[in-house]
């Protein structure tokens, strides 16, 4: 079975090229113009074990905002055309990571209901080249996009770059966790309704 999938995306403030495999190895080519934001994403295809690459052209002369919501959406859009029919998944995952004294919870169930509970209170207003209320526009978009269910939890830290590593680790192994195939179920969508 083949789980990856391109989505091409553009408009008047970005233009943007992702490409996903599910089944990949950790294999990271990503170019936002926003560093940081680059080190976020590769985390998540390093820990999530998904090929990945992200190409984004985006107005930065204005702000970072459409840059990272609309990589966002186009990650949601291409995790979930990789995801099919979703038979055979997991469904759900869960992953605490510490980084130094900041620990972060992420929990995720591709449950067809888009819904994002975020309780993360960065200790900064900009992370490098990343203002610190992005993050949350990035998770909200791709929770939408992917149609997940999403819960983001940073438990403690003092630093803020700490702190958002360590949720975009979580995240990365909590999504690798919920998009496995289950070898006992692999021909089941993971539901009493018979669909996700």
């Amino acid at each position: 079975m083949s789980r990856h999938a391109e989505i091409c995306r553009e408009t008047k403030e970005t233009k943007i090229f992702v490409k996903v495999d599910l089944d990949g190895t950790g294999k990271a080519s990503i170019s936002t113009g926003i560093g940081f934001f680059d080190h976020m994403l590769d985390q998540i295809a390093r820990h999530g074990l998904i090929d990945l690459t992200v190409q984004c052209e985006g107005d930065l002369e204005v702000d970072g905002h459409h840059s990272v919501e609309d990589v966002g959406i186009a990650l949601g859009q291409a995790i979930g055309q990789a995801l099919g029919d979703k038979k055979g998944i997991v469904r759900y995952g869960f992953s605490y990571v510490p980084l130094d004294e900041a620990l972060s919870r992420t929990v995720i169930d591709f449950s067809g209901r888009p819904y994002l509970s975020w309780d993360v209170d960065f200790t900064a207003p900009m992370i490098g080249a990343l203002d610190s209320q992005l993050p949350r526009e990035f998770f909200l978009a791709l929770s939408t996009n992917a149609k997940m269910t999403l819960h983001i939890d940073n438990l403690k830290g003092i630093n803020a770059h700490h702190q958002c590593e360590s949720v975009f680790k979580s995240f990365g192994r909590a999504l690798r966790m919920a998009a496995a195939i289950d070898e006992r179920s692999k021909n089941v969508i993971p539901s009493t309704k018979g669909t996700l």
